[in-house]
């Protein structure tokens, strides 16, 4: 045996140890290129057949009804391809593959008897007493089905980021969360089924899409899934699927492939063939850090890094995106830093880790002033910014954020730095009293321009409360965290000023950090809001309620079914709000080119925006009419 088996050997075993444990140290697809290697260096290898194992000492053991065996991995097209010509299925099912922890809910007459985790595979530990307490277990069926369903223990995001941040991803939380002895954070965990066999009878189920739906008409959170005839198909879903991985709420890595026609002797191999993951790419590369330079966006301060350039999805990448100070300090990231960098949704490149720091490497500087007006900068950790309500380049960024809230025409950057250079326009009430002829006496700014524009801004005149707060760009505050506020029932101006810190922090998706900074920010900004509605020029709408309050839609591409004004009506009827950009706090883009790389759509990538087609939308609209 080879040294470098050897070495191989030892670092699977560790890294699957780790893994299965939810403490992983690498990404899966170092792992998988570990495993990769071994399989083509010594393919007969033992511990390619072995299954890992979680433990949790102190449950009670429970043996599987089926094995829990590991899948076959494809990372590339070639790969899955390969694998489609040998198995020769017909039609292919295939599921998103869901990043959690494995689970098998155990059935005895319909009633749940057990949940038992993957364990070595064979044997599991019953944790049934926190399986009881998460979301989409069904604890007693009709009939007499004896037998088990497979799911995947989830954490989705927002829930992660809200109570579980000091865990590194959701699958870690996840892990941790099920196997509490006191039950704790159980009630946070759901499970999304993908998989089921009834032990006493081989024709209960008549294929795999029959299962599929035995699961989802018994009132189990199903996996999503599709059927294709061609492998090719099946190809084209997954980059589609990976393009918009991130609007998804729970982590996923991949699809699992398997043929319609169900197949128990291979589903009881430790490593079944007839089945496969469809892993999606992650493409790294190993660069060097030589500098980072600070982007000043309104108040905050984000640091990007300038590196050696690599090759990344086809393109050349010479920045990364190094989100702010804390993650600076967690990865000790330094000035000569080896890294390594990969692209988030094969978009934005992203500095995931440092791979070794020389030894006279010197540490990342952070700006100590503001550029603009020379205040001490605030460091909160998450955060890098100004915190002086009067900076001009703060000022600037709210007049331009109000004129993009407000969806208000033709008013460019170039007008609006003229005009804020020149002293005319320093807050939003100063819109409010321009006239022709503070734009005309600017070069290539003629009358009919200059009406146009200030018809544009005069038209906006009935402001929805979300819309008029948002525009005045208090930290942290978009319009879909306006949409909460109002949705928990602070739906006036008053109301929203006369709410304390800590009643702001008790509303879903607010907490303690953010409720302090919309109270000073709204106290702040106080004298600012009602000089612009003392102006006459803006009123702010009277609360308006319905099934889509605290949802934004924004619409892009043709429609087959409807106009976009009428698209947008329906969400206005259903109190909603409409936009027409992407931007931070979106709740949905709507377009019947969801997988295409238009401007918005990677904008709401990058934003983290759910993308959704026309019938999706249309579900939405029906269920709120149902809600109404």
């Amino acid at each position: 045996m080879s040294e470098r088996v050897k070495d191989l050997e030892h670092l699977v075993a560790y890294h699957q140890q780790r893994y299965y444990n939810g403490e992983p140290e690498i990404p899966d697809a170092e792992f998988d290129l570990l495993w990769d290697e071994l399989a083509r260096l010594d393919p007969a290898n033992p511990l390619l057949s072995r299954v890992g194992s979680d433990s949790a000492d102190g449950y009670q053991k429970r043996e599987h009804i089926i094995p829990m065996g590991s899948q076959d991995k494809a990372a590339d097209p070639e790969a899955f391809l390969r694998w489609a010509q040998r198995v020769g299925h017909d039609e292919y099912i295939v599921q998103l593959k869901m990043d959690g922890a494995s689970m098998e809910l155990q059935y005895d007459s319909g009633e749940l008897l057990c949940g038992v985790t993957r364990g070595d595979g064979m044997i599991g530990d019953d944790i049934t007493a926190n399986v009881r307490r998460m979301q989409g277990v069904i604890t007693s069926l009709p009939g007499r089905f004896t037998g088990a369903v497979r799911g995947e223990v989830m954490l989705r995001r927002e829930v992660h980021r809200a109570k579980y941040a000091d865990k590194a991803n959701p699958r870690n939380a996840a892990n941790g969360l099920m196997k509490r002895k006191d039950g704790i954070g159980a009630e946070d965990l759901e499970i999304v089924c993908y998989d089921a066999l009834e032990s006493t009878r081989d024709d209960y189920f008549r294929c795999e899409e029959d299962k599929l739906e035995w699961l989802a008409a018994h009132g189990f959170h199903v996996v999503e899934w599709v059927k294709f005839r061609d492998p090719s198909q099946v190809i084209e879903y997954r980059s589609a699927v990976a393009a918009r991985r991130d609007a998804y709420p729970f982590d996923i890595d991949g699809l699992v492939v398997k043929g319609q026609a169900i197949d128990p002797d291979d589903m009881r191999r430790s490593r079944p063939e007839r089945q496969i993951a469809f892993k999606f790419e992650l493409e790294e590369a190993a660069s060097t850090l030589r500098e980072v330079v600070w982007s000043p966006s309104g108040s905050l301060y984000t640091p990007i890094g300038v590196i050696d350039p690599v090759r990344l999805a086809g393109t050349t990448v010479k920045r990364a995106n190094l989100v702010n100070p804390r993650l600076i300090r967690d990865m000790d990231l330094r000035i000569g830093s080896r890294v390594a960098v990969t692209k988030r949704g094969e978009i934005i490149p992203k500095i995931e880790r440092v791979l070794e720091n020389p030894p006279d490497a010197p540490a990342v500087t952070l700006p100590e002033t503001c550029e603009r007006c020379g205040t001490p900068l605030l460091d909160e950790g998450t955060r890098l910014s100004c915190p002086n309500q009067g900076c001009p380049k703060r000022a600037y960024y709210r007049l331009r954020k109000w004129l993009d809230v407000l969806d208000i025409r033709d008013f460019g950057d170039a007008i609006l730095t003229r005009l804020f250079e020149a002293g005319r326009v320093t807050a939003v009430a100063d819109l409010y009293t321009l006239e022709e002829g503070d734009l005309t006496r600017f070069d290539r700014m003629g009358a009919t321009l200059a009406r146009k524009i200030l018809r544009n801004l005069y038209a906006c005149s009935t402001v929805p409360l979300t819309r008029f707060v948002a525009g005045f760009n208090i930290e942290g505050v978009g319009p879909l965290i306006a949409d909460k506020l109002v949705a928990a029932g602070l739906d006036t101006l008053s109301k929203l000023r006369g709410a304390s810190p800590d009643e702001l922090a008790r509303i879903n998706g607010i907490g303690e950090v953010l409720g302090r900074a919309i109270a000073q920010g709204l106290e702040d900004l106080a004298p600012q809001m009602d000089a612009v509605i003392a102006s006459g020029r803006v009123a702010i709408a009277d609360p308006v309620g319905g099934p889509l309050l605290g949802k934004s839609f924004c619409f892009t591409g043709t429609l087959s079914t409807m106009t976009r004004s009428r698209a947008q009506d329906l969400v206005r009827k259903a109190g909603g709000t409409v936009a027409s950009s992407v931007i931070r706090g979106l709740s949905y883009l709507v377009t019947n080119d969801p997988g295409s790389g238009s401007g918005k759509n990677r904008k709401a990538l990058d934003l983290g925006v759910a993308i959704i087609d026309e019938q999706a939308f249309l579900a939405l609209v029906k269920r709120a009419e149902e809600i109404d």
